[in-house]
């Protein structure tokens, strides 16, 4: 199994990155965790425009899946028909998506993409074993634990601070855990991590590693890694674009 980040900026995309986009890789099969602003130019450093097998959206804030709008453009007028694209996602996500169009369109999208509507619980998704587990976010949420060749990982996807979230995390490979804030940024409560409640959600599932996803790019970048380490002892990286975990 291969993880590659695409895009790991939070809200709103950096001069660096995207929003969220992470490639999940694995005996041929190419997942799409989330689709945010700038999802489908960066996947293409990586494999062919086309090469998706299916995507897995956490939830429908726009800087988490409105790239599939665009992605939508793509697949519908190149001269070669493409199938219609996996799309796993909360409820009404086709909606969601056809409300960014002037006019949405007449297919809603379903010409498109096939749409699978997620729950919590587990799920396979071609060679992926998948657990999805409710976050402490506005809207319907799930982080997203991935397991396949006896390896794993999990994405926090959004959240404010949730005891659900590390134990669904608890004991993976890698845990790439959303961090916001810093401890003095103003905020509003329970609506995204600090750096410092990253790494106590990491300790808690006691994961063999801590990636920073999601964090704000007008902040003290090398804050981050500073104060998730006051909580987290084990290894930690600030996540970026093209940042690739090889699980063997």
């Amino acid at each position: 199994m291969k993880l590659t980040v695409l895009g790991c900026s939070g809200t709103f995309p950096s001069a660096e990155s995207g929003c969220s986009a992470y490639l999940v890789e694995h005996e041929g099969f190419h997942l799409l965790l989330d689709a945010g602003n700038g999802a489908v130019g960066a996947l293409q450093r990586h494999i062919g425009l086309f090469d998706l097998d299916a995507v897995l959206l956490s939830h429908l804030h726009a800087d988490h899946c409105v790239d599939l709008v665009a992605y939508s453009y793509a697949r519908r007028y190149h001269p070669e028909p493409q199938p219609r694209l996996l799309v796993h996602g909360p409820r009404c996500t086709a909606e969601r998506l056809s409300q960014v169009f002037d006019k949405p369109p007449p297919d809603g999208l379903h010409d498109v993409y096939d749409f699978r509507t997620t729950s919590p619980g587990r799920t396979s998704i071609g060679p992926f074993e998948i657990t999805l587990t409710p976050t402490a976010h506005p809207v319907e949420c799930y982080a997203i634990r991935v397991a396949a060749g006896g390896r794993s990982f999990t994405y926090s996807a959004d959240t404010g601070p949730c005891a659900d979230v590390a134990d669904a995390a608890a004991g993976s490979d890698v845990f790439l855990c959303e961090a916001t804030w810093l401890d003095d940024s103003p905020r509003a409560p329970n609506l995204h991590l600090t750096a410092t409640e990253a790494g106590e959600h990491a300790a808690r599932a006691d994961v063999g590693r801590l990636a920073l996803i999601h964090t704000t790019s007008y902040l003290d970048q090398d804050a981050y890694v500073e104060q998730a380490a006051k909580a987290y002892a084990g290894p930690i990286d600030r996540a970026h674009p093209g940042l690739t975990y090889d699980f063997g």
